[in-house]
């Protein structure tokens, strides 16, 4: 480990249950706040590589997700409303007052949504393949009430892990990756692959997976919404997305670029981690908007 990146343990409380995540800080200057994407696989550690380029500009500290990330996982009802609480926990006690906050996914998501009751949270926003909407609905166009029930059985004991398990093997998680997450099919093998692989089976994972999967997390119900929030803030705000993302994510993340607020980039390689598999493109792409001149009021 680089001597400038120091390790850490928050501890945070939500409906009197004591949470532990983790954080990593790199850097030295003004602070930025990194904030990974919601899924079964990931952690503020997808942000390395960018945070290390970031660093050497800015004070960088990434913080994994409650209910996510790469430490053991009591069970909760991971819902927006937590995951907004713990934004406004990060702000205050954290990062206050960030130079900017870069976020991923549905992380990214989250965070419009903080947004939409704190507009003038942050200066500046980047929003990384932003996305509101989890698998599940995406692929059933709405929210059905069977995805309770789906919830129900992976939060048993037995019957919901040894089901977990099934969908958390090299196979399911190599083709799930492949389709939507990476472009490189072979680029999530090997190290990477065991890592993805012990951060899903970290204990009570499953909980906040089948939550993400099933919409439970989803910070909005509309493209709408999702939209008006990003509208009402005031942050200067870089979207980044590539050419090559799933159509219907792209759609979404078009819509939010067209506001008049918000700056876009699409990047000629990555799907939705792009921050992760092409850090270099995504740290310049940063640093260019960053050392641009504002081009509206």
């Amino acid at each position: 480990m680089d001597s400038d990146v120091t390790e850490e343990t928050l501890h945070w409380e939500w409906g009197g249950m004591p949470i532990e995540v983790g954080v990593t800080r790199r850097g030295q200057g003004p602070e930025v706040l990194m904030l990974p994407a919601l899924s079964s696989i990931s952690t503020r550690h997808e942000m390395d590589a960018l945070q290390a380029m970031l660093a050497e500009r800015f004070t960088t500290v990434s913080v994994d997700w409650p209910g996510f990330g790469d430490r053991p996982r009591p069970f909760m009802e991971a819902e927006p409303g937590m995951l907004t609480a713990f934004i406004d926990h990060l702000l205050d006690e954290v990062v206050f007052l960030p130079e900017m906050i870069v976020a991923a996914g549905h992380g990214a998501g989250m965070v419009i949504r903080h947004l939409e009751e704190h507009p003038d949270a942050a200066d500046r926003l980047v929003l990384m393949a932003p996305t509101w909407r989890g698998p599940l609905p995406t692929m059933a166009g709405e929210h059905k009430p069977w995805f309770g029930h789906l919830r129900a059985w992976f939060d048993r004991p037995v019957i919901g892990a040894g089901i977990y398990r099934l969908n958390v093997s090299n196979w399911f998680i190599r083709r799930m990756a492949g389709e939507h997450v990476y472009e490189a099919s072979n680029w999530l093998s090997g190290e990477r692959l065991a890592a993805k692989r012990r951060v899903a089976r970290t204990p009570g994972a499953r909980h906040g997976s089948i939550r993400f999967v099933t919409g439970a997390v989803d910070p909005f119900n509309s493209r709408e919404a999702c939209v008006a929030a990003l509208g009402g803030a005031s942050a200067r705000t870089l979207l980044i997305m590539s050419e090559k993302m799933p159509p219907r994510s792209r759609a979404e993340m078009q819509a939010m670029g067209a506001l008049p607020r918000v700056d876009t980039v699409s990047l000629s390689h990555g799907r939705l981690s792009v921050h992760e598999e092409f850090p270099d493109e995504v740290a310049r792409a940063i640093l260019a908007w960053l050392d641009s001149p504002q081009q509206y009021d």
